[in-house]
């Protein structure tokens, strides 16, 4: 009894910094990857676990800002929300930093690995982000949500999820949610196959919008809200996937057939913008000035087959896409014609994912080998182009049409490295700062324009996280920090991705009851409005 008075009393005493110590050179390894990083004011805890064996079984890890410190045990290391915040004040009112010292015993001696900071911002970052949990698609889609997360705490809550209309015959696949500009009263998603439509909520109305036409390739897929008027521009698309029996990126979606279109939430009307069978055109985003479409778009001529599907799953790494732009008149509501903005593929490259900051001047775009779905690419890797400094680029054709994937010859091998020895136009660069050697793909900027919220598979390559980057005044970023959890080791036990994680201002407050309902009614008809083009 006495040996378990003492054991209890032991384990709610106050750790305390040893006295004596060796230094090690080394950082600590934690996960997730908190050393040297830098984050928001109003960012959640950093909660991590120290990954080191220690035979005593100890760990103390001190913080210290401004003169004052804060002493935790444990090798799970979460500082409460009370406590987190002194430390982010008590920094800001010092040098901006939190010092971290990690502390194990083993073999009755204490060991000190390096010190490592956290530098924390003044900048704060929008309070909440929704994305959608989903499982691998090629195990299984019904169960997934989509979500919304507080990043000032822990907090997450359902907006809408699959089951709750689903059944055992008929199942459902929500995805392409979007905000107007971080506003979460204004929210649109699709809801495939099951009572399919796409659900739009606009200042408290909600409605099923069906905005398939006769002259439309399909209804709405990937959305672009104008920056105030309630018009949304999409592309429409004819997509599949194949899967490799060999390669370890397991999947590739592609496109045979994408347009784009106008809808006007007022009127109930959509008009094709783009109609040319041999262009993919996908993935529009409006700039904040609604003056321009960003967008992508593949050139693609039928070769040798009648069979359009099995041509471009036969030739997947010869699609490849331009970044392009068209200009946009706000009284007639039509576009001009498509201006080249970055050739991509005449360096043997494909884009995807134009997004562009809040002030008009930063695009950033998502690149790889070929394709337009990079989320599966390992090779790809998040570009920032500079608009004020936007200049013709390369105008020709891709100097690889025709290429034998299997059987290269000698003149398609100098090609290839022709066409990769171009170099980037001088607005262009890649983010190597952020960068990993895994997936980075879907980006969202912050609504003042200093921070970055991106999908990366860097942990284990099978599933995407939330990594966070602060974006600094000389156009260069910080190392991204994984999205915060109460439990530090949360994700390497959820086995489910985060899909398209975008910033929001408040929370959704439409109860996913009130989706559901709307979901379960018939959707109402868009009307086709063709214009001139």
């Amino acid at each position: 009894m006495l040996a378990l008075a003492l054991a209890s009393l032991m384990a709610c005493s106050s750790p305390t910094v040893p006295s004596s110590y060796t230094d090690r050179k080394e950082s600590p390894q934690i996960y997730p990857d908190y050393t040297d990083v830098t984050v928001p004011v109003n960012i959640a805890p950093l909660h991590f676990h120290i990954d080191h064996s220690a035979t005593d079984k100890a760990f103390v890890t001190r913080f210290t800002a401004g003169g004052e410190q804060w002493v935790l045990g444990g090798e799970d290391v979460r500082p409460g929300l009370k406590k987190w915040h002194q430390m982010t004040d008590a920094a800001l009112a010092a040098d901006g930093k939190i010092n971290v010292e990690v502390f194990i015993q083993s073999d009755a001696q204490w060991q000190r690995f390096k010190p490592f900071s956290i530098s924390v911002m003044k900048d704060s970052i929008d309070p909440y982000i929704s994305y959608r949990l989903i499982s691998p698609s090629y195990v299984t889609y019904e169960d997934l949500t989509l979500n919304q997360r507080c990043l000032e705490n822990f907090d997450e809550s359902l907006i809408y999820g699959n089951m709750i209309n689903s059944d055992e015959h008929n199942g459902q696949c929500i995805n392409c949610h979007h905000t107007q500009w971080y506003n979460p009263n204004r929210l649109q998603f699709h809801v495939r196959q099951y009572l399919g439509g796409t659900v739009i909520a606009y200042d408290g109305k909600v409605q099923k919008i069906d905005l398939k036409t006769d002259s439309t390739l399909s209804a709405g897929v990937y959305p672009t809200w104008h920056p105030t008027k309630p018009w949304i521009v999409y592309s429409t698309n004819s997509t599949g996937q194949s899967f490799h029996t060999r390669d370890p990126q397991k999947i590739e979606v592609q496109d045979t057939k994408s347009n784009l279109i106008f809808y006007n939430l007022e009127t109930n009307e959509v008009t094709p913008i783009t109609r040319d069978t041999t262009d993919l055109d996908c993935f529009p985003f409006w700039s904040p000035d609604g003056r321009y479409i960003y967008y992508v778009s593949a050139h693609w001529e039928r070769r040798d087959t009648v069979n359009l599907d099995f041509e471009l799953i036969k030739n997947y790494k010869d699609v490849q896409y331009n970044l392009y732009r068209m200009a946009f008149d706000e009284r007639t509501h039509t576009f001009g014609p498509r201006q080249l903005v970055y050739n991509a593929v005449a360096r043997n490259r494909s884009v995807t994912l134009p997004r562009i900051s809040p002030d008009g001047r930063w695009l950033m775009f998502t690149q790889g080998q070929f394709g337009v779905f990079h989320i599966w690419h390992n090779d790809a890797d998040l570009y920032l182009a500079d608009l004020t400094r936007i200049e013709p680029d390369i105008d020709a054709p891709s100097p690889l049409p025709g290429l034998n994937e299997t059987k290269l010859t000698h003149e398609d091998s100098v090609r290839i490295a022709q066409a990769e020895a171009i170099p980037l136009p001088a607005f262009i660069r890649p983010i190597t700062e952020a960068n990993s050697a895994d997936v980075d793909s879907y980006h969202s900027w912050s609504s003042n324009g200093r921070w970055v919220v991106f999908s990366s598979r860097r942990v284990d390559g099978n599933f995407t996280r939330p990594f966070i980057t602060y974006f600094k005044a000389d156009g260069t970023f910080t190392k991204p920090f994984e999205l915060p959890q109460d439990n530090p080791q949360y994700h390497r036990q959820f086995l489910r991705s985060y899909n398209i994680p975008d910033f929001m201002s408040g929370p959704v407050t439409i109860r996913p009851q009130e989706f559901a309902k709307v979901v379960r009614k018939d959707a109402t008809k868009a009307k086709l409005k063709m214009s001139g083009k």
